[in-house]
């Protein structure tokens, strides 16, 4: 493996980075937002390199989670510069493409870090919008609009128990004031879509990255009362249409034991891009 060797991101190689990552979007949409928003004196991206030039993968830092982007490559040089970045920054996750995230596992459990949890997900992508009877799906009372900071009581709410289904893992401890900090920033900053019934939201979904010409949809979700109505159908249907129209594909990533929702999203035209997963620490 001498002939391959890791180093931190310099400003000249930027670009190279860029077009790399533009050139596999589809599917590693999560590291090119995150790649999009670093913060390059907190953020820090290293980049593999052949010693005859060219750039063969990344393992991109944003907050407290590590992206590698290894292309699937499954023997590279050792991550040593780990070690010392452990001593000043706490990794909560790693996530990205299953096979790149296999090898970063491996390479953190040799400095010591335990696993707490493992997720795996399908990664699917659409780019044309969904049919129109599935933007007509639902109740005739249900009204999709947008979010706002009145409805922050409610949204908070729906917030918290997608958070508490989908995104809490073993030996996570959930935090209300966190969780509605979240609803608040979704309603204020993001892409999003509300259901309503009768006045009461009932739920939720937002874009939750944006890399260069995709958008990746999450918090997905649809109060327990509600579901089995075609609510998820026709939200997620309006919501992604919406997106595509802006000229942008859609990407996400749905548990793999969640069979209700990969159901809806193949009926709805997405395809399955690879496999997704998020090892907690």
């Amino acid at each position: 493996m001498s002939e391959y060797f890791w180093r931190r991101m310099k400003n000249s190689e930027v670009s190279a980075v860029e077009k790399m990552l533009r050139a596999i979007e589809d599917r590693y949409v999560g590291a090119c937002g995150r790649f999009l928003l670093r913060d390059d004196s907190n953020d820090p991206v290293w980049v593999l390199r052949g010693k005859k030039g060219g750039l063969l993968g990344l393992v991109i830092n944003s907050r407290s989670t590590l992206m590698p982007v290894l292309c699937g490559k499954k023997e590279i040089p050792p991550l040593r510069f780990l070690g010392g970045f452990f001593k000043k920054k706490y990794i909560h996750s790693a996530q990205g493409q299953k096979e790149d995230v296999l090898v970063l596992q491996d390479a953190l459990e040799k400095t010591g870090r335990n696993i707490m949890d493992i997720y795996d997900y399908d990664l699917m992508s659409i780019d044309k919008p969904p049919d129109q009877k599935s933007r007509s799906a639902g109740p005739a009372n249900l009204i999709l609009r947008l979010p706002k900071m009145t409805d922050l009581d409610s949204m908070a709410a729906l917030q918290a128990a997608y958070e508490k289904e989908e995104v809490m893992h073993r030996g996570s401890v959930f935090s209300p004031a966190a969780s509605r900090v979240n609803a608040a920033n979704i309603i204020a900053k993001a892409q999003v879509l509300v259901a309503e019934i009768d006045g009461r939201l009932v739920g939720k979904i937002n874009v939750s990255a944006v890399s260069f010409t995709r958008y990746q949809v999450g918090g997905v979700y649809v109060h327990p009362d509600f579901r089995g109505l075609g609510i998820a159908r026709r939200m997620a249907a309006e919501f992604i249409t919406s997106l595509i129209n802006e000229g942008r594909g859609v990407t996400l990533f749905v548990k793999k034991t969640n069979a209700t929702a990969r159901k809806l999203y193949t009926s709805l035209g997405f395809s399955a891009k690879g496999d997704y997963r998020i090892t907690y620490y």
